[in-house]
């Protein structure tokens, strides 16, 4: 099947969030219990966790998953996400957690008042002429030393592509990273991952680096 979308133009958040709105009892169905997720997933991002110090933001929470499980690793965390019924899952499923209905582009946190943030997938619909606004966003949140764990679609070139809800991006690990760098981030492991039936994946862990 071709998937490639020839027109990367920038979609706007109400596009994306419309478009899981729409999905997002089937998508809660398909992907919302830690069970959908792969185990070396699991054991990275708990890894990852373990290394930082205060509080966490999963920014992109879904139905929450990925939020219980850094709190269950032992994380002050707290869940994001742009769909108001993802957030309201959450909400019912976990209700000892907090989650929020906002966008990247504009968090509620102070400035380097964070830990962490973990953004697993949830850049997907960013295309290069925007994705640096959020990593831009995350690195004000996040304190000099803390740590940003990024899941993507990995592949050779950035390139648009026809995902099951709305148009998503693949990114080749070292162009990702150069975003990261940009924005003010230390690229410290890269890690991808191929399997039958499933798109590449990548996942880069960066350092918030020391700002005069």
């Amino acid at each position: 099947m071709i998937d490639r979308v020839e027109n990367t133009s920038t979609q706007s958040g109400d596009t994306v969030r419309e478009s899981y709105s729409a999905r997002s009892e089937e998508y809660v169905e398909l992907f919302g219990a830690m069970t959908s997720t792969h185990p070396s997933d699991r054991t990275l991002v708990s890894s990852w966790a373990a290394a930082l110090t205060g509080p966490v933001l999963d920014a992109g929470c879904g139905p929450g998953l990925w939020t219980d499980f850094l709190a269950e690793c032992g994380s002050a965390v707290s869940g994001i996400d742009l769909v108001p019924e993802f957030v309201e899952r959450a909400r019912i499923r976990y209700p000892d957690l907090t989650f929020d209905v906002g966008r990247f582009e504009a968090l509620g946190a102070a400035t380097k008042s964070l830990g962490g943030v973990l953004s697993w997938y949830s850049l997907i619909h960013h295309g290069p002429r925007d994705i640096r606004v959020p990593l831009t966003e995350f690195a004000r949140v996040i304190r000099p030393g803390g740590g940003l764990l990024v899941g993507f679609f990995e592949g050779e070139t950035v390139e648009a592509f026809g995902h099951a809800v709305t148009t998503a991006y693949r990114w080749p690990v070292a162009e990702l990273g150069r975003e990261l760098v940009a924005a003010g981030f230390d690229v410290l492991e890269t890690h991808t991952r191929t399997g039958i039936g499933c798109r590449p994946h990548g996942a880069i862990t960066a350092r918030r680096h020391s700002t005069p």
